[in-house]
């Protein structure tokens, strides 16, 4: 293990689905998961292709009810390749005996190795080395390059290659009683010696599918199709100590592309025009080497600078480039796996502040897939007899509900209503990626056209879910459910929902604060354009600047509660929890399978009320709540996230992050335990078996920005860089470049008590620092180093 290459030493079965998953590999348009290509799925090996905004809907029965679910589509497997000596069984590592085996994936070159000596006996064996790319030059080519070296032995070696179109949606056993038979109308054929094609759509969605693959050998290929698949046969004779190698290239298009008739001819044109291996390798290199010029974090701390650099790497598989040229969210779990079934939750709020400011343009092109589905959120708002714009919780294809109904809990093996559809405070993450982007990017026009649009309708939605009560004097936001998702209703009630979330309420004023200053500083002719369009009058302005004011946070003990009536629930006894189950980081389902409910006690799945400290600054969030007329010192803040620290079970990958976010700036010599274990959730699969199911996207990249934004303090607003290092003993030396407002390749450096930034000579403008206690003004072509004080 290096600092440029992750690796597994042995072949071990147990490991396998957590190994592909984190051995992905992806350039933006598709990534197709690190599974061994002689092998088929079965319960050990889980084989994956995934296109980047390929839904399907399907209508499964499941506990007697009909239930619909969209899908991120499994597409065909192109991976297939096989063989054996002739007239021997195939070989795999579960049928024969291994005498070493390795996977290397190289993250500077974006390429997966795997290498393997198979024990043929009587002193016999076979050496198969791969490499395999997912091209991010060319997003719709892959390749995979096989070499054969005999030892012991000369003979015949038959190899077969091939696409299969008979997969289906099968690698999370939670889902086992869905239906995920995605592809219909599957058929194969020729097109050269080399090359065989196969064609499919998906069963509702109707998104047709072409793929092609050219096998390259020293040998004649044979071609054959059999139902769903279609293979490809070369005969290799082998003599001891040489090699043979055998290279297949395949080509992915959909209907959803741009610039084409038909996704089949596409396909099999692209890979007849495709050149051979060393040349695709070296383009694809040349895309990587860019694409990390562009993305630089050096964190010299050993395995923290591993673990970085391999998250990095899994977020710009997922969200390249190619990324900007598509209508596409961010998947929560990447395009790694189909838990979650591959939806976009709030999880671009912990993906997008590290991209503005590295790729904007693929932040501007995530939200215009927000903006494209404003619509379906106004439809969303007024059935629920609101005004304004109610985004899903999770998101598709169309933007429309794709929460499910039921649930399963592997724990009691019983299906279970899903309310989670009530945390509609994805609005209010939407809304601050917007301002999050035109503040890093300096985007007016973005800003002043689809971002004002955006963020008037979901203020307009959050200043109508207001009531005004004048018991309290205030107004409340009823029936709701917060990130923590524990809680989704009162003890014995009868309606899900949850009255005054803290995170919720702060948030929704923040919108509708941040909404105004936006309306007041449009340029005369959009603002009147955007009035006219939404129909906005004075005196909604008037509510909301009412609203923004007023909208109650509850408190408790000194502390701000989670929701009204926070304080009032039992306390559990964590450590007789612990003691009796060992991990707890479900203990909804521990409960649930117990006949109990998380709902009657002061137990958190991840940060709730902490998440504001994640979210804004400590000056910030002082403002927003003496904005609403209460006071939030220090020790108010601090006596919180105590108070949640000792109540929260980090059921969410996203827990360890926002916990050691707020502990670096609240209480600094705690916080590497929670940054610790934001840093392992995917590696060592904290969760217990979920990252075979797709890596943490959000997670991943909210530890980039941890690094970036959580531990500098780094703020971007008022033409300036704002900067309030925290640094940490574990942590003791970074730096990374930026890209902001025109800047290019701004560095930022801090170590050993001192802060360097250096600006390119390339910049025509020198670049305004803000820090505590000082403020500088660092010209083009000058490095500047500042003491800081501790």
């Amino acid at each position: 293990m290096t600092s440029w290459t992750w690796e597994y030493e042995g072949y071990d079965p147990a490991a396998v689905r957590l190994r592909e998953s984190l051995c992905t590999l992806g350039n933006g348009y598709f990534a197709t998961r690190g599974a061994l290509p002689e092998c088929a799925a079965d319960d050990v090996h889980y084989p994956g292709t995934y296109v980047a905004g390929c839904y399907n809907r399907l209508t499964s029965d499941v506990a007697g009810r009909s239930v619909e679910n969209e899908d991120m589509v499994n597409v065909p497997n192109w991976l297939p390749l096989r063989f054996r000596l002739v007239g021997q069984q195939w070989l795999t590592p579960d049928t024969a005996t291994v005498l070493d085996h390795c996977e290397v994936l190289h993250l500077s070159s974006g390429l997966l190795e795997r290498r393997t000596r198979y024990d043929l006996g009587e002193g016999r064996a076979l050496a198969v080395r791969q490499q395999r790319l997912v091209h991010m030059a060319d997003p719709h080519l892959a390749a995979l390059r096989t070499e054969f070296t005999a030892e012991g032995l000369s003979g015949v070696l038959e190899v077969e290659a091939g696409l299969d179109g008979g997969v289906t949606n099968a690698g999370v056993p939670r889902y086992g009683q869905l239906d995920g038979r995605h592809l219909t109308h599957v058929h194969t054929g020729t097109e050269a010696p080399d090359t065989v094609w196969l064609r499919c759509r998906t069963r509702t969605s109707d998104i047709r599918i072409g793929m092609a693959s050219r096998l390259t050998a020293d040998t004649p290929v044979s071609n054959r199709h059999e139902g769903p698949r279609t293979t490809q046969r070369v005969r290799l004779d082998l003599v001891s100590g040489r090699t043979a190698t055998v290279d297949k290239t395949i080509a992915l298009h959909t209907s959803r592309d741009p610039a084409i008739s038909d996704p089949l001819y596409a396909a099999i044109d692209r890979v007849g025009a495709a050149p051979g291996f060393d040349a695709l390798l070296e383009a694809h290199l040349t895309a990587w080497d860019q694409l990390w010029r562009r993305a630089e974090l050096d964190v010299t701390d050993g395995e923290a600078g591993s673990i970085l650099r391999l998250h990095l790497f899994h977020v710009l598989q997922t969200l390249s480039p190619h990324t900007a040229d598509l209508d596409v969210g961010v998947p929560a779990r990447g395009l790694h796996g189909e838990a979650y079934r591959g939806h976009v939750f709030w999880d671009e709020l912990f993906v997008l502040p590290y991209l503005n400011l590295h790729f904007p343009e693929v932040s501007r092109a995530l939200l215009r897939y927000r903006h494209r589905r404003l619509d379906q959120a106004r439809t969303a708002a007024r059935k629920a007899g609101r005004r304004g714009a109610l985004y899903p919780w999770q998101s598709g294809s169309d933007g429309r509900e794709e929460t499910q109904q039921l649930h399963l809990n592997p724990h009691s093996g019983r299906w279970l209503p899903d309310h989670s559809h009530l945390q509609h405070h994805v609005g209010s993450a939407i809304a601050y990626n917007v301002w999050q982007y035109c503040e890093a990017s300096g985007d007016a026009e973005f800003l002043y056209t689809k971002g004002a649009e955006m963020l008037l309708q979901i203020a307009r939605f959050w200043a109508d879910s207001a009531v005004y009560d004048e018991s309290l004097e205030r107004h409340r936001i009823r029936g709701v459910v917060g990130p923590d998702e524990y809680h989704d209703a009162y003890p014995d009630a009868k309606e899900p929902g949850l009255d005054d979330n803290a995170y919720t309420n702060v948030t929704a004023a923040w919108v509708l604060a941040r909404t105004l200053d936006v309306l007041r500083t449009l340029p005369e002719p959009r603002r009147r354009e955007l009035v006219e369009r939404t129909g906005l009058d004075g005196g909604e302005l008037e509510q909301w600047e009412d609203v923004s004011r007023t909208l109650h946070v509850p408190f408790h003990d000194d502390v701000i509660s989670q929701f009204e009536g926070y304080g009032e629930l039992a306390e559990l006894d964590w450590d007789d929890y612990r003691n009796r189950h060992g991990d707890i980081r479900r203990l909804d389902r521990i409960l649930e399978a117990e006949g109990d409910t998380v709902n009657r006690y002061q137990a958190s799945k991840q940060a709730d009320v902490l998440m504001l400290g994640h979210l804004f600054s400590p000056a910030e969030l002082r403002d927003l709540f003496g904005r609403l007329g209460y006071r939030l010192d220090e020790d108010t803040w601090r006596r919180s996230v105590d108070y949640y620290l000792r109540r929260t079970s980090h059921g969410s990958t996203l827990s360890g992050l926002v916990h050691g976010w707020v502990l670096a700036r609240a209480r600094r010599a705690e916080a590497w335990k929670y940054c610790q274990e934001a840093l392992q959730g995917d590696i060592a699969d904290l969760q217990g078996g979920t990252t075979g199911e797709g890596i943490h996207l959000g997670a991943m990249a909210g530890t980039l920005d941890l690094v970036q934004r959580g531990l500098t303090g780094l703020e971007v607003r008022e033409g300036a860089l704002w900067l309030d290092p925290v640094p940490l003993p574990e942590l003791s030396s970074y730096g990374f470049a930026l890209r902001y407002r025109g800047h290019w390749g701004v560095r930022v450096r801090l170590g050993r008590g001192r802060l360097e930034i250096a600006v390119p000579s390339s910049d025509r403008d020198p670049i305004d620092v803000r820090l505590p206690d000082r403020a500088v003004c660092v010209q083009p072509g000058e490095t500047r180093q500042l003491m800081l004080s501790d």
